[in-house]
């Protein structure tokens, strides 16, 4: 299995800077409401100091969806919209507790993360352009087919887990109950973005380990390093 950002993406988005990590193990017997309260704690604080479309980390990706050629206020990246329901509600919805730890240190970060059920993808996952004849499916059961050349996560069997790059995950691919092994994701396009995702790396490393007692493998992807391999 390998994930990595094609070519084309690369030179488009010089300043992209990707984190990857990969667990087996994962299961939902656990309770992380502990380890994730400080990380809403950070993105309570951030969020004092005005809304999340002036973090920097978001104002990034604004800019990349706009380059995209999407309205950034209608096609928001995760970490985006995250921020935004946990500045209404103090609370993030529980999912999975792999999930609900990830969206919490997404939030803290700025940053968005995607958390793939590997066992859903075929032979990988690679960020490329789409070609308009792949499969996306909504986490409503419907089909859908990417625009082409919109910015998609592909595997090698036409199955597209991301749609518009950060901005909505696969149903296909979602984590479920039963879920064991994980692709972690995380992307950054803001000017100290490779320093901190090699810090949300760490972190998520780190909760991983106290929370199932599982070591992750990791990696911190460049133009120069771009595929990991699992």
């Amino acid at each position: 299995m390998h994930f990595e950002h094609a070519p084309g993406i690369w030179s488009d988005f010089p300043e992209l800077a990707p984190g990857v990590l990969h667990v087996d193990g994962i299961h939902k017997s656990v309770d992380v409401a502990s380890r994730s309260a400080p990380y809403f704690e950070i993105a309570t604080a951030r969020l004092a100091n005005g809304p999340e479309s002036e973090l920097p980390e978001i104002q990034a990706w604004r800019r990349t969806f706009s380059r995209m050629g999407l309205k950034p206020t209608q096609y928001r990246c995760a970490s985006e919209s995250l921020l935004r329901r946990f500045r209404k509600e103090q609370s993030l919805p529980h999912v999975h507790p792999l999930v609900d730890l990830c969206n919490a240190i997404s939030v803290a970060y700025a940053i968005p993360i995607a958390v793939i059920d590997i066992d859903q993808v075929a032979g990988g996952i690679t960020v490329r352009r789409a070609t308009g004849d792949e499969r996306y499916l909504t986490f409503g059961g419907d089909m859908e087919h990417p625009e082409p050349d919109e910015v998609i996560f592909a595997d090698i069997a036409g199955e597209a887990h991301a749609r518009r790059w950060t901005n909505r995950q696969s149903g296909h691919s979602a984590v479920q109950d039963g879920t064991s092994r994980v692709l972690i994701v995380a992307e950054a396009m803001h000017a100290t973005g490779p320093a901190d995702i090699a810090r949300l790396v760490t972190d998520v490393a780190s909760e991983i380990d106290a929370t199932w007692s599982l070591t992750p493998t990791s990696a911190i992807l460049t133009a120069g390093s771009p595929r990991f391999e699992f």
